[in-house]
């Protein structure tokens, strides 16, 4: 199975010009495809885009876009035409513009992509020096340069073979919510990451930038020196919440159940309720389950996402009776039928390792 590797590359000021103007490029190229379709009464094909770029690229104002790898526009405009597709499918909503300084990445043409003895060299981007070497490889799969508002990273995707280990002959049913953020079938439980204090003294932190910027004139040097300091909290945010999930998620699978069963929420329903769409929202169950499927695919545990419908918390572990007039705030549940009183989300586990 393919295993997917982010290694931070060692910039240079030189450098750091160069990988701005690739991921400038790919914005740009991005852009234009959403600008031209947005402008035309027809859908504008990929291919047209293609040859509308390579027509800038004779002109003298757009001499720019040959400082750069062709793949890279090529790339950009190929990502777009799959968003519009998408979005035709009713899979995503409508493709919106990019933004500087945001999310700025940009393809690496994997057959000139080449291991180094200090990092890495790719098209016209020369050896570029990395803090840890790359893995050994045939080949690099979907290779990207991505910069998170700090560093810039190397993504890529290998080759792995699966590990084979004995399991163990039980299923392992994991509830998630928000009072606690899992709990095993096992009794076990992962606590909420964003009610520890590191994670509150972030969030006043937040709030307390976010008013500043309000105050700020449109494109003063004061608004940009705080919308970068946003950015890095924002971005330490995001890192405290996916190191924790990767820990949950890697302790789950080591316990070596043969099967995991968790429930499929559907995030996008349960953020109509104004009252926990905030808290939800920063739980990150999608996440969750992402990085549990393929930690289980490669281990070889058989993963299984309960339906939706599925009265996993109105259910009664025990004789199987189901309590209709269960609300949220009953945090125990009380059966009316065998008289068992259990946590409700432990409960819940217990009917997910059973189903």
């Amino acid at each position: 199975m393919l295993i997917g590797k982010k290694i931070r590359i060692k910039t240079t000021p030189e450098l750091e010009i160069l990988l701005r103007k690739c991921a400038g490029v790919a914005r740009f190229s991005y852009n234009l495809m959403i600008s031209l379709n947005n402008s035309s009464q027809k859908f504008i094909k990929e291919s047209d885009v293609r040859k509308y770029v390579t027509g800038l690229k004779k002109q003298e104002n757009y001499s720019w876009l040959k400082e750069v790898s062709a793949n890279i526009p090529k790339q950009a405009i190929k990502n777009c035409g799959k968003a519009y597709s998408d979005y035709f499918k009713k899979l995503r909503g409508k493709p919106k513009f990019k933004k500087k300084f945001k999310n700025d990445r940009f393809y690496v043409n994997y057959e000139s992509l080449k291991k180094t003895n200090l990092g890495f060299k790719a098209e016209k981007l020369g050896e570029i020096r990395t803090s840890e070497p790359l893995p050994e490889a045939k080949q690099y799969y979907n290779p990207y340069i991505v910069y998170d508002n700090k560093y810039w990273y190397l993504t890529f995707s290998i080759e792995t073979e699966c590990i084979k280990e004995q399991l163990n002959d039980f299923t392992l049913g994991i509830d998630l919510g928000i009072k606690h953020f899992a709990v095993t079938s096992q009794n076990e439980i992962i606590p909420n990451i964003n009610k520890t204090l590191t994670m509150k003294k972030l969030y006043k932190k937040i709030k307390r930038y976010q008013r500043k910027l309000t105050k700020c004139l449109k494109n003063s040097f004061n608004r940009i020196k705080v919308l970068k300091q946003l950015h890095r909290l924002f971005r330490r945010q995001k890192n405290i919440r996916n190191n924790h999930i990767h820990q949950a998620t890697s302790h789950l699978v080591k316990t070596k159940p043969s099967k995991i069963v968790v429930e499929y929420l559907r995030v996008s329903n349960i953020l109509k309720n104004k009252r926990l769409s905030k808290a939800i929202s920063e739980s990150g169950f999608y996440e969750f389950r992402r990085q549990l499927e393929y930690k289980c695919k490669l281990r070889n545990i058989k993963f299984m996402l309960a339906d939706t419908f599925f009265p996993s918390s109105k259910k009664c572990s025990n004789c199987g009776n189901i309590k209709k007039d269960l609300t949220l705030k009953d945090r125990i549940y009380k059966c009316d039928c065998c008289g068992l009183e259990i946590d409700r989300d432990y409960n819940a586990s217990l009917n997910l390792s059973k189903l």
